[in-house]
């Protein structure tokens, strides 16, 4: 059997991973979330994107997984697990999914904004926000960005393929934890449900996905997700 897990901010939550809003404090709290997470944000001003991406990069460290990633990731005893996120903080890597596709990137991925090589150099420790940091520069002279995926650019190409992949070729689609309101990612329950696999919803409020989903589990990820699996079938009919 194979399961495809498409995970949002909810399942991360449960972890004290702060979302864009919650860490909008002291000297971001009248930030424009545009100017510090869009291209041309980036443009206009790296060193104040840079030190708030920095920063939360640094607040992702201290962050464990919770009861629900590591669910999924002991899923793999017993199907094949591929797991979509939208989530940035690797949680689910360091609760142990092996098939892991990142729609917006990674926190902890670097590369130049121009010559795009990764960049594997030494982070600054940032354990209070600050206003404004140089990024560091690239050999080729460009700056040193995070691997996330801001407003304005696409997804990346091999892990929306490999994403789309995974629901087409799933038994069961389990969304946790995200709104289905942002696209495309949103579009993936709906291709499941087109072709007729079954999408189960996790979730304890209501999503715009809830009325069409095969089931709706009215629960948190750290809750429902470790029985979950036994549950399948009763679920299912």
């Amino acid at each position: 059997m194979q399961l495809t897990v498409l995970s949002g901010a909810g399942i991360s939550a449960e972890s004290g991973v702060p979302t864009f809003r919650d860490v909008e404090t002291g000297l971001w709290a009248k930030v424009d979330p545009y100017e510090i997470s869009s291209a041309q944000g980036w443009s206009r001003h790296p060193e104040k994107v840079w030190a708030w991406y920095l920063w939360r990069h640094n607040l992702m460290q201290g962050v464990e997984p919770n009861s629900g990633h590591r669910a999924v990731a002991a899923w793999q005893d017993h199907a094949e697990v591929h797991v979509v996120t939208q989530n940035v903080d690797n949680l689910h890597e360091r609760a142990g999914s092996e098939r892991v596709y990142h729609l917006h990137g990674s926190l902890f991925e670097f590369r130049c904004d121009r010559c795009q090589r990764e960049y594997v150099g030494r982070l600054p420790d940032m354990p209070e926000p600050v206003e404004t940091m140089p990024p560091p520069e690239c050999q080729c002279g460009g700056l040193i960005r995070p691997n996330v995926v801001w407003f304005g650019e696409p997804l990346p190409d091999t892990a929306w393929q490999k994403s789309v992949d995974a629901v087409n070729n799933a038994d069961v689609v389990i969304v946790v934890g995200t709104s289905s309101i942002v696209y495309p990612a949103a579009g993936l329950p709906e291709l499941a449900l087109a072709n007729g696999i079954p999408v189960i919803e996790v979730n304890p409020e209501r999503t715009p996905l809830s009325d069409a989903a095969t089931v709706t589990v009215r629960e948190s990820a750290a809750g429902a997700l470790p029985t979950l699996l036994q549950r399948l079938p009763s679920l299912l009919g």
